[in-house]
């Protein structure tokens, strides 16, 4: 396996990746519905589901592409918060907590599926024609930018389930490669490809929403 590209410039140490869309502020009121909802109280939890709900779908049809799937997966992920609620200890974040326990709910119902999470096909070595020109699965700064929300959700939308998994896992869930590649079972080195690619494919969307692709898809995307 690779190691992790050098930084081409020098410079201060980067941020950890705080994700594509930004997290809300801490919400008034959660610590206290997060401990009661610990001893049992419904009506705290209650509070904690209409706080979290839209997120959480928003994560599941994210990952799964699919409306009628997101929604089980949401009622799934809150009956499982509902069991496990009592181990949350407050070492991250609620929402961070909750996020990624919904995301590993989804990728056991892929895997009971018997669904390839990413394709193994893909390697860390990029095809000539789209080798990128930069530090390979770094954030990318055109992707990162000021783009409109509601198209950047479509384009995320219309990925093959491979690259908007990876994608979705990095860029707006903020995991790391290596802990991507243990989510889904495979090198660091094909999640990096796996965002490589669902970045040049979201790129292009995003210059042609209406499907007409330019010539030079493959060399546009990687600059």
């Amino acid at each position: 396996m690779n190691c992790e590209g050098q930084l081409m410039t020098q410079g201060p140490p980067a941020k950890p990746n705080p994700g594509l869309f930004k997290r809300n502020p801490p919400i008034a009121g959660e610590a206290e519905a997060i401990e009661a909802a610990k001893n049992g109280d419904a009506e705290a939890f209650s509070r904690l589901y209409a706080l979290h709900k839209r997120r959480v779908y928003t994560l599941c049809l994210r990952m799964l592409g699919n409306v009628s799937e997101a929604e089980d997966m949401t009622q799934e992920a809150f009956l499982h918060l509902f069991r496990k609620i009592g181990s949350f200890r407050g070492e991250s974040a609620f929402s961070t907590w909750l996020h990624r326990l919904t995301v590993n709910l989804v990728l056991m119902q892929l895997r009971k599926k018997g669904l390839n999470l990413v394709s193994l096909e893909e390697t860390i070595n990029p095809s000539e024609e789209d080798a990128p020109k930069r530090d390979f699965g770094s954030r990318d700064p055109v992707l990162a930018g000021s783009v409109d929300r509601v198209s950047l959700e479509r384009a995320v939308a219309s990925l093959p389930p491979g690259y908007r998994m990876v994608f979705v896992l990095h860029d707006v869930e903020g995991f790391e490669h290596n802990e991507i590649a243990t989510m889904l079972d495979c090198s660091t080195g094909n999640s990096k490809s796996q965002l490589h690619k669902a970045r040049l494919r979201l790129r292009e969307l995003l210059r042609h929403p209406n499907g007409s692709p330019s010539p030079d898809v493959s060399t546009e995307g990687a600059k």
